[in-house]
């Protein structure tokens, strides 16, 4: 009977997945102890070398050390000096096979994928040997976990809502102000039509000016430029006021 269902290796600094067991099994319940296990890996940091999760059927294993953790799902029945053998020996072959730079540098989820060719080669030993044939190991773990016991967790402590990853408290947003569009008033329209009119003039009496002017002297220019300029200030100002103002109202 498989009592180890499910593992992965992950980065502890910011839970990425390195490789996985490519095995599934479809039940509610261990889709729900995956989700969980997704979202405890994103929170390793903050636990010590080893934990565990108990939930209705699975439990959730997990032993870290270094920038490398290995996490498991297994059986109710699976003890836990055997899950965490099996994870320290996991732990081992992958630090054995990859250097921490290559670690380090991994930027894609499941970078080491090939690896699930020795997770599964590992996953069958401790479902498939006899508890009497790892009895030597077993003991050396269950002594360690009696002088020092793994973090303690249920299922629903590995339940994190979104924003609160890494200690993040969630946001209270407030809503954003409403803006409301309101008609122009009997002032706006007069300033309006002054705007227009004034910019009309500037224009005919800067084109009219150099025409007359541009040829005779250079030093005209500052005349002409005289009427243009207040005739742009009159065009940028007059949409100000054209149709509507932006009253901000909080509703």
């Amino acid at each position: 009977m498989s009592m180890i269902f499910f593992a992965c290796v992950v980065r502890v600094r910011d839970g990425l997945p390195l490789s996985a067991s490519t095995d599934f099994y479809h039940t509610q319940d261990f889709l729900e102890c995956r989700r969980r296990l997704k979202t405890l890996g994103l929170r390793l940091a903050q636990y010590p070398g080893r934990g565990s999760a108990e939930g209705r059927d699975f439990s959730i294993h997990f032993s870290s050390s270094g920038d490398v953790a290995c996490m498991a799902i297994c059986s109710r029945q699976c003890p836990a000096a055997m899950a965490f053998c099996f994870l320290e020996t996991l732990w081992w072959e992958f630090t054995a096979s990859y250097d921490t730079t290559c670690i380090g540098l991994a930027s894609r989820p499941y970078a080491f994928l090939e690896f699930d060719s020795i997770i599964q080669k590992i996953k069958w030993h401790f479902n498939c040997v006899s508890s009497s044939q790892m009895k030597n190991s077993l003991e050396k773990i269950q002594e360690e976990l009696e002088f020092q016991p793994p973090v303690a967790l249920t299922v629903e402590d590995t339940d994190v809502a979104n924003g609160m990853m890494n200690g993040h408290l969630p946001r209270h947003l407030e809503p954003a102000p409403n803006f409301r569009m309101e008609p122009v008033t009997a002032l706006g329209i007069l300033s309006l039509i002054l705007n227009i009119m004034c910019a009309a003039l500037n224009l005919i009496r800067g084109v009219h000016l150099a025409e007359h002017s541009l040829q005779v002297a250079h030093e005209e220019i500052g005349n002409i430029l005289a009427f243009l300029i207040p005739f742009v200030a009159c065009i940028f100002q007059g949409p100000r006021s054209r149709f509507f103002w932006l009253d901000q109202t909080s509703r």
